[in-house]
């Protein structure tokens, strides 16, 4: 489904994740970072589609072009956790007004917006001016990429790959994960949206051997790191996640560095994402040698 608004920008609604990649493949390749989660998510959609994983009908792929045909920007609606956020990518600010009135005039019930900012705000303020209600800011958030590596100090045990046998602790730190992060933000636990923890997406990720627990020298294992296959030429890491008795003790310096020297060594771009209210993890991401690449934001439409 196609919409041109008075501006002369056409937004391009896709249901078929393939076909998203098609048409905004070239766009989304210009900067692979910024465009990390639509790639990730899109390719992993793709995938699941392949192997006769149904999608759900409330999913959509965003491809916004002007005048010229030119792709300006993308987005998606593929969050699996209500309220089913969209995600925006980086667009011209009539787009992202543009893209306000097609949700409203389709009649999604849209009460949160994530993404790249500017696109995001103006999406999200034109939304409740239609539908009533105020914008707030759930979360905010920053994507950095890796430059040059800087060696954390060292610290006892090493990385190892998680198993089908770890699948349990896997699901149970993935679900402290979220509640933990918003408690050293300062937010409320269970403030932030978020997909819980589905089995067979751990068992997906077990078996493509991107879930890692960092073990003490006793062979317990006390931290975990995440990253998803590269899309792109891009990996992002996430989650990162240490149990509460175990912080403070370099686990995750050394983790996400080993993890990252990994990726970088098989030819691909790392990057993540940080809470910009956690201090403590934005400063052992910049300790480590990422560096800010854009600011992001999740927003909610409250009435």
């Amino acid at each position: 489904m196609s919409i041109v608004p008075r501006t002369g920008i056409r937004l391009r609604f896709l249901s078929d994740p393939g076909e998203f990649l098609a048409a905004a493949g070239d766009y989304l390749g210009t900067d692979p970072v910024v465009s990390t989660v639509v790639t990730t998510i899109a390719h992993r959609l793709l995938s699941q589609r392949a192997e006769g994983i149904p999608q759900p009908d409330r999913n959509w792929w965003l491809v916004v072009s002007d005048d010229s045909g030119t792709v300006v920007g993308a987005g998606m609606r593929s969050a699996p956790y209500a309220p089913y956020p969209p995600f925006l990518l980086p667009m011209p600010d009539e787009a992202a007004v543009a893209l306000a009135h097609a949700l409203h005039d389709r009649g999604e019930e849209v009460l949160a917006v994530n993404g790249a900012r500017p696109a995001v705000d103006l999406c999200a303020t034109t939304l409740a001016r239609l539908g009533g209600g105020e914008v707030q800011v759930s979360l905010h958030t920053r994507l950095h990429e890796l430059g040059e590596l800087t060696w954390p100090p060292p610290v006892p045990g090493g990385l190892v790959a998680a198993t089908e046998d770890d699948a349990g602790l896997v699901t149970e730190w993935l679900t402290a994960f979220v509640g933990d992060a918003d408690e050293q933000a300062g937010r409320p636990r269970g403030a932030s949206a978020h997909e819980a923890p589905d089995h067979a997406e751990v068992l997906r990720r077990i078996h493509a051997g991107r879930l890692w627990f960092w073990l003490d020298e006793t062979g317990e294992p006390v931290h975990l790191t995440g990253a998803n296959p590269p899309s792109f030429g891009v990996a992002r890491l996430g989650p990162v996640y240490t149990p509460p008795a175990q912080r403070g003790r370099g686990w995750a310096s050394n983790a996400v560095a080993e993890v990252s020297r990994r990726i970088q060594a098989e030819g691909a771009r790392v990057c993540l994402f940080t809470d910009q209210a956690n201090p403590t993890s934005n400063r052992i991401y910049a300790a480590l040698g990422y560096r800010p690449v854009v600011d992001m934001a999740n927003l909610v439409i409250v009435g």
